[in-house]
């Protein structure tokens, strides 16, 4: 079962992170403007694509680890960018078919091609909703989560890809606990953030074309990347470079190619 809500027009001239993150990834679902963004922030950074790739990787093996090896039947995936191959329904209902799934995306784009791409089991049920991860509270009011998600019970929150989007006035820190608070406890945080710990003039400049093109970009430190998870347990290996949480076979990589932290956390 699938529930959409209507998005607003959308503005083709100004460039969207979903709609530039599908550019890198071969998708067909981006305008001129995401498309010269993607290549000056390319030129930044040309291992760029390698890095969207390996975090498209990551999310599967967390999801799938939470709702094989955790049992988790509920996800809140914000931030989840134009539909591609693994998304977080697909990952989860493989594993378990009666998995549910809400989405969120500030990006009417996402929206759309969603309703046009995305089915999900018959046992399970994925929706989607136009909302801002700056307005956490919005979120949780919004009636979609009460239609799709229990909160009373364990939910995966999944932030990927999207916290180097919040500047520090936007209050990052206190954007995650709001949402981890709303959660049960037994529910697990996954979360990525690009940081300049491995190579800091490419992500200053990555960070610089991003942030010319109208999109914030907020690479951070692995010392300002943990306080996310506090109140947390976090699931081993802990917070790592993204490529290094458990690899699959076959796919390890230099953990230091790919300039982002990611994590997997149990709220006690």
């Amino acid at each position: 079962m699938i529930h959409f809500v209507q998005p607003p027009e959308i503005d083709s001239t100004v460039p969207q992170s979903a709609r530039v993150y599908d550019y890198w990834l071969g998708g067909k679902d981006h305008f001129a403007a995401d498309r010269a963004l993607g290549d000056a922030i390319a030129e930044a950074l040309p291992s760029i694509r390698v890095q969207v790739r390996a975090q498209r990787a990551f999310l599967a093996r967390a999801v799938r680890h939470l709702a094989r090896d955790a049992g988790l039947r509920q996800f809140l995936d914000i931030g989840t960018g134009i539909p591609a191959a693994g998304n977080v329904h697909e990952v989860a209902q493989e594993v378990a078919p009666d998995a549910r799934v809400l989405y969120v995306d500030n990006d009417p784009v996402v929206l759309t091609h969603a309703r046009a791409l995305i089915s999900g089991t018959s046992e399970g049920q994925v929706a989607f909703i136009q909302a801002d991860l700056r307005e956490p509270e919005a979120i949780l009011g919004d009636p979609a989560v009460a239609r799709t998600l229990d909160l009373a019970r364990p939910v995966g929150l999944v932030l990927v890809g999207v916290m180097h989007h919040l500047r520090d006035g936007d209050d990052p820190r206190r954007v995650v606990a709001t949402l981890v608070d709303a959660l049960a406890p037994g529910s697990y945080l996954v979360l990525t953030q690009s940081t300049p710990d491995f190579d800091p003039a490419a992500m200053a400049a990555l960070a610089a074309a991003s942030e010319q093109g109208g999109i914030a970009n907020v690479p951070r430190s692995l010392a300002d990347t943990e306080p996310f998870f506090a109140g947390l347990e976090l699931v081993e290996p802990g917070l790592v470079p993204m490529a290094a949480w458990r690899p699959d076979p076959g796919d390890e990589q230099d953990p230091g190619t790919v300039h982002a932290y990611g994590g997997v956390a149990r709220k006690p």
